[in-house]
């Protein structure tokens, strides 16, 4: 029996880094662009979040929640080098796109048609940003789709992913004529892809979020998840639905907290396979994952992000200054800090964490960065060693002139006494 789905969106990735010293002007060209808007966040109105964060995480993600509607609309009233200098000391900037519906028509009947619902952006003051887009399927109630879907969708900035295996797979939006149309509003965003590409990230894929309700008739009380476990990995792997993996021997690290919901983690991305046999899988869990959940994983891959490119500074010789300090801040402000006191929040940090690897690449900095620390030490120890010998050095020679001085000066009045006694 096919699988059908209740309920599903997701969100593709995109990260891009834009240089520090141009970050203020990325703002500027942000404000000037009608089609962004600030994100706006309240306490009373965003309180889900609020209280998920602890409160130093809130003020690094949502600046406290102070970009509320009354003060986005004061830093309307500003000139714009004024807003966006006010922006670029913010730790985290938000935007929305304002999306214009241009509706396609379907060119092929077995193509999969699907709708941009959101485009968010999420800019960080050292110049790391991402590029959300929330996308959602239409017209189609198959669990295949979505495999399809995923698969083809976070390689449409890669010319090869387009013309691969899958070429029966036809991806149709309602707001671009063709994938070629998507990538030039993304590169138009996000510009060069050369920063990015310098960190050694995969510039051609999207980090995938997504969710999933199936019909409860493949999940439930009478029927396990094992029967369906399969599909799960292909989902969690972001596989195509006719990939012959043998499932039984691939890695999906997972996670359960509720009854027929079930987490993927990978290096690749994050996603909640649920059933519609528990209420909650359709009501709250969507919410949930979209906002506080989706926030922490951009908190990981923010970090992922800043430890390479702290990383690569270290091996700058110019930079390498910098980068020490850089690296000093981010244990002080970003590693040491718990991001959340919820249960299944902090599970949900802890498994993101592991999947991307963090605690190894934070190894592999700290290490480099010790042993440019000790260099240091070592480079500086010996020109300390080296000004002390040649302050000690000169202190002798002014010694030794002083000396000479003073037994001078000591002989020419004995002198003089002399010969006054002969007298």
């Amino acid at each position: 029996m096919e699988l059908k789905t209740k309920y599903q969106y997701t969100y593709f990735i995109y990260p891009f880094v834009i240089k520090e010293n141009k970050y203020q002007k990325y703002m500027l060209r942000l404000i000037k662009d009608q089609n962004f808007e600030l994100k706006e966040f309240d306490k009373h109105k965003d309180e889900g979040i609020y209280k998920y964060f602890l409160p130093k995480m809130n003020n690094f993600l949502f600046s406290d929640f102070s970009l509320n509607k009354e003060k986005i609309e004061n830093l309307k009233d500003l000139p714009e080098d004024t807003a966006s200098a006010i922006l670029s000391k913010y730790p985290c900037t938000m935007f929305e796109y304002t999306l214009k519906r241009d509706v396609q028509g379907k060119t092929d009947k077995n193509g999969i048609f699907f709708k941009i619902q959101k485009i968010e952006l999420i800019c960080f003051n050292i110049g790391i940003c991402f590029l959300l887009l929330k996308t959602n399927i239409e017209e189609s109630d198959s669990f295949a789709d979505v495999l399809n879907f995923n698969y083809k969708f976070r390689n449409i900035n890669n010319e090869e992913g387009l013309s691969s295996n899958y070429e029966k797979i036809y991806l149709q939006g309602d707001m671009f004529a063709d994938s070629s149309k998507l990538t030039e509003f993304i590169e138009n965003i996000t510009g060069s892809r050369f920063e990015i590409m310098k960190l050694d990230i995969d510039k051609n894929t999207f980090f995938t979020y997504s969710y999933v309700c199936i019909d409860q008739q493949a999940w439930n009380e009478q029927k396990s998840f094992d029967d369906i476990k399969f599909n799960f990995v292909k989902f969690a792997n972001f596989l195509s639905a006719d990939n012959s993996t043998d499932y039984e021997n691939k890695d999906c690290e997972s996670f359960s907290q509720w009854k027929y919901a079930r987490f993927g983690f990978s290096k690749q991305g994050v996603t909640l396979f649920t059933s519609d046999a528990n209420m909650n899988n359709y009501t709250i869990l969507p919410d949930l994952f979209e906002k506080e959940y989706l926030y922490t994983y951009i908190c990981n891959l923010y970090k992922k992000i800043y430890l390479k490119k702290i990383d690569v500074e270290l091996r700058i010789e110019d930079k390498v200054k910098r980068a020490r300090k850089k690296f000093i801040n981010f244990n002080k402000e970003i590693w040491s800090q718990e991001i959340t006191e919820d249960d299944v929040g902090a599970c949900l940090n802890y498994e993101m964490s592991k999947s991307l690897e963090l605690d190894k690449l934070y190894d592999e900095t700290k290490d480099k960065y010790d042993v440019l620390y000790k260099a240091y030490n070592v480079e500086k120890n010996n020109k300390l060693a080296i000004t002390i010998l040649i302050v000690m050095i000169l202190l002798l020679i002014f010694s030794i002139l002083n000396w000479v001085s003073l037994g001078t000066d000591s002989k020419i009045p004995h002198i003089k006494i002399s010969i006054n006694c002969r007298r």
